[in-house]
């Protein structure tokens, strides 16, 4: 695995490797990476997963079992930029079941309480059209849709009502 400059450290109570494996078993072009374990000097029980490192579709990232002094929150989301509706629904399905929460505008946050943003990618080209009726109308669209639905988006870009 590659070391990138920058990579999201995410900070788990004690499940920091089930959520790894998780998510990699979700998208394509993921792996689980190196693992350490914390030793005598804790803080957590010695040879207890610490931090395990993963790829999620070439994305870097580290998942800490720090404890549960820090939670996720909406301010800090994970943004997957689809192909079609297929890929939406069904990252929208396995994201949002065994305890997964549907918000708004193609937000959700998963069991473990991270915060996703499932938009299709050709979202951010009809945002900003030059036409700003047209980007107007994605806009009101997206606001009355949990799971993001193309075709209405694309009705929407057209001018359908």
């Amino acid at each position: 695995m590659s070391k990138p400059k920058i990579t999201p450290f995410l900070w788990f109570d004690t499940n920091a490797e089930e959520a790894a494996h998780y998510y990699t078993s979700i998208f394509k072009h993921s792996k689980i990476g190196q693992i350490t374990h914390y030793g005598d000097n804790g803080p957590g029980p010695k040879g207890s997963v610490m931090t395990i490192a993963f790829e999620l579709a070439g994305q870097s990232f580290v998942a800490l079992n720090g404890g549960p002094q820090f939670k996720f929150n909406e301010a800090i989301s994970l943004m997957v930029s689809c192909e079609d509706q297929q890929e939406i629904d069904e990252l929208w399905s396995k994201l949002t079941q065994n305890g997964g929460q549907e918000s708004m505008c193609g937000w959700l946050k998963d069991r473990y309480g991270l915060s996703w943003q499932i938009v299709p990618k050709a979202l951010p080209e009809m945002l900003q059209d030059k036409d700003p009726e047209r980007s107007k109308r994605v806009m009101e669209a997206i606001m009355q849709m949990k799971k993001i639905e193309i075709d209405r988006l694309e009705g929407a870009y057209a001018g359908a009502r």
